[in-house]
């Protein structure tokens, strides 16, 4: 069997597992497989799939706008949830496990919000390769994950994606603001704000993927490995450290390492 037929098989694998559900909420944050997994559930129950998509300041507005964005476009009925993530006093402690408290909480208020409907979220195969305290969390509260349970690998969902004209098929990878400030550090909502406007600085010179990952005053930036000799060009390299150094940073810093998910776990030894 082939690669694309193998994709096919998982594929018949999900619509087979969201038929089940009958009413199907998606947690749904605009990324590349939240996208793909409500796209699919909304083509397979119409009417009785819905998105849910928590408001917070973990969540950039570009991001925000996106899910509006796209429920509009396919018609698919959404409910916004605000969330304080700041409710959860864990979340500003920033412990190792900040991500289990959280998402416990998170999810909670999703299935408030989706009475009746069976909720899923959008991981897939490849995140239990990463250090995932929030995993806990979905098991104890009975959330279905199925992208990862049909199989489905970022590449499988990016590549599905695609065949389906998703826009998304080739975004970045996103994750939560909070993941770029290390464990430890108290997290705040001008801290959040921080991350925010320093990614969008990079992003608007024309890379894409970045992080800044924050270690007190310190601005780690990360970015794909073929992006790194751009970013030391004296201009571009100054303008960024200028920049970045307004929002509060006293120093700003490449990895050499590039962009890679969850980096801030390595600290761990995770």
């Amino acid at each position: 069997m082939d690669g694309s037929s193998y994709i096919k098989v998982k594929e018949s694998a999900l619509v087979e597992r969201i038929k089940t559900a009958g009413k199907l909420a998606v947690a749904f944050s605009g990324g590349v497989d939240s996208t793909y997994l409500l796209y699919k559930a909304h083509e397979v129950l119409g009417d009785d799939c819905m998105a849910v998509t928590v408001k917070s300041l973990a969540l950039t507005f570009e991001e925000f706008d996106r899910t509006v964005s796209f429920c509009a476009k396919y018609g698919i009925r959404q409910t916004v949830v605000d969330f304080d993530l700041f409710s959860v006093p864990e979340f500003s402690q920033n412990p190792p496990d900040r991500c289990y408290y959280c998402k416990r909480k998170i999810f909670e208020a999703i299935k408030e919000a989706a009475p009746g409907y069976v909720i899923t979220d959008g991981s897939n195969v490849d995140d239990k390769f990463d250090y995932r305290p929030g995993v806990r969390a979905l098991t104890e509260l009975g959330i279905a994950s199925l992208l990862k349970d049909s199989g489905l690998t970022k590449s499988d969902i990016r590549a599905l994606s695609k065949n389906a004209g998703l826009p998304t098929w080739n975004m970045p990878s996103a994750a939560c603001l909070a993941s770029r400030i290390a464990y430890g550090e108290k997290i705040t909502a001008e801290g959040l704000m921080c991350v925010a406007y320093a990614e969008k600085i990079i992003k608007d010179l024309g890379f894409k993927g970045i992080r800044v990952r924050v270690h007190g005053d310190l601005a780690r930036i990360e970015a794909a490995p073929d992006d790194i000799p751009l970013l030391t060009y004296e201009h571009t390299r100054k303008e960024i450290s200028e920049e970045l150094k307004r929002l509060g940073f006293k120093y700003v810093t490449i990895d050499a390492d590039g962009y890679r998910t969850g980096s801030m776990n390595e600290a761990i030894g995770k």
